[in-house]
């Protein structure tokens, strides 16, 4: 397959001022050839063409043509970049064109995966490339720049050199007991080592699991009894009129829910039934659903009436959510002040102490997210996979072991870290370990 030339548009469906068709492949410049009015056979790379692509000597459009050559092209093979008109008539008339003279259909994300397996990116980098395309705020676009420059990479290679040290140590006085000036480990060693690394591991994993927390989003519940302001909150913190509000208690039936970004946080936000004794079916079903969504909050915002104070209800619902992630915020302090504690106006979209309060509480997570670190779960679950094949090398050791039985656990945890990438291969281990010792004696 990776022979075949591909092609696909490269810009967004629908009707703009340019649309771009990209061919990559060893073909890429003879399929265009047959479509575009100048040969390019000769050509530099990184040159730019105007001309027309034809059909049957037929116009079909005026186009600009990027010209790129292996191995310096985003896929490290031959491309071409045709920038046609953004009609959606013309821009697939002339995929059409590419299909029809030699050139197949690209698969999703085929191209991010030629410049992958032509060593262009490693993996990290390419689910970089996918994180920047979805980011919905800075900090995803952030984070997703910093992996498409290799952060992860760099990141990750003070733990892979450390490990293929201590691996090629141990591999040495196994396999060459005979040459004296060869230093021989002892477990006493080896063991230090092994018990910093877990920590620097566990470091990276922690720091990881925070950003990402931060980069999803934070589920948040908005909790309180009836009528006491939480669809208003809902509406203020949205900034649209999204849930209903009156003065009628129990107006809200169903979960109401909405994503914002308040500074350096998002929050993925319910709005929740008042929650009280209620004899309606209706509500109490939304009830329900409001006790459900409150055991997979994040974060819960508790919402009291200032005017009205702390009743038992209120009191339930803070003794309901003490052991969790929670904010108590008093609304409507435009009819009552309150000096201690965080007050808010949602009807009047006073809400800046709140959202002050919410940076706060997740202060660590935020700093953490703007860090070079790990990006998804699947690079986070390899990390960890790794550090529990470390922590198991540590039992061995501890248990006075013969080093040689860790090794394999050593090897497992730096397959681990090199999955992350992309870069694994039993060879490569080896290499790293017979590049640092002259044994040709």
């Amino acid at each position: 397959m990776l022979k075949d030339t591909i092609a696909a548009i490269s810009t967004a469906p629908g009707v703009g001022a340019i649309s771009i068709i990209r061919l990559s492949g060893d073909q890429a410049i003879d399929v265009a050839n047959r479509i575009f009015s100048k040969d390019l056979s000769e050509v530099k790379g990184y040159t730019i063409h105007f001309g027309t692509i034809h059909e049957d000597g037929n116009a079909v459009d005026e186009v600009l043509l990027n010209v790129f050559r292996n191995p310096k092209s985003y896929t490290g093979e031959d491309m071409v970049e045709i920038m046609c008109h953004g009609g959606v008539f013309v821009t697939k008339k002339v995929l059409s064109l590419c299909l029809g003279n030699g050139a197949r259909l690209a698969r999703r994300g085929e191209f991010t995966q030629r410049a992958y397996l032509n060593g262009r990116i490693d993996l990290a980098q390419a689910e970089g490339v996918n994180d920047l395309i979805h980011a919905t705020d800075s900090i995803n676009a952030s984070s997703a720049v910093h992996s498409l420059k290799g952060s992860v990479t760099k990141l990750l290679e003070p733990l892979t050199e450390n490990l293929v040290q201590i691996i090629a140590q141990i591999e040495v006085n196994i396999d060459y007991p005979e040459y004296d000036d060869i230093h021989q480990l002892t477990e006493e060693e080896i063991l230090p080592k092994a018990n910093a690394w877990v920590k620097d591991i566990d470091k990276v994993i922690q720091t990881a699991q925070e950003a990402v927390f931060i980069r999803s989003g934070i589920d948040t519940v908005i909790l309180g009894k009836p009528n006491v302001g939480k669809s208003s909150l809902l509406n203020a913190l949205l900034e649209e009129d999204k849930a209903i509000v009156t003065d009628i208690a129990g107006t809200t039936r169903d979960l109401v829910e909405g994503s914002v970004k308040l500074g350096s946080v998002t929050l993925n936000l319910v709005d929740t039934a008042g929650i009280r004794e209620a004899s309606d079916v209706i509500e109490q079903i939304g009830i329900e659903k409001s006790m459900k969504a409150l055991e997979k909050a994040e974060l819960v915002i508790v919402v009291i009436d200032a005017e009205r104070g702390i009743s038992q209800e209120d009191q339930d619902l803070l003794d309901l959510t003490k052991d969790r992630t929670r904010i108590v915020v008093y609304n409507k302090n435009d009819k009552k002040v309150i000096e201690d504690g965080i007050s808010i106006s949602a009807m009047n979209k006073d809400i800046q102490p709140l959202i002050d309060a919410i940076e706060e509480t997740f202060e660590r997570e935020i700093i953490s997210s703007k860090e070079d670190t790990l990006n998804n779960e699947r690079q986070i679950g390899l990390a960890i996979s790794a550090k529990n094949h470390m922590q198991e090398v540590v039992r061995t050791l501890e248990d006075g072991m013969p080093l040689d039985l860790a090794t394999m656990d050593l090897q497992c945890a730096w397959n681990d870290l090199k999955e992350i990438t992309g870069e694994v291969s039993k060879e490569d281990l080896l290499d790293e370990i017979f590049n640092r010792f002259c044994l040709g004696k």
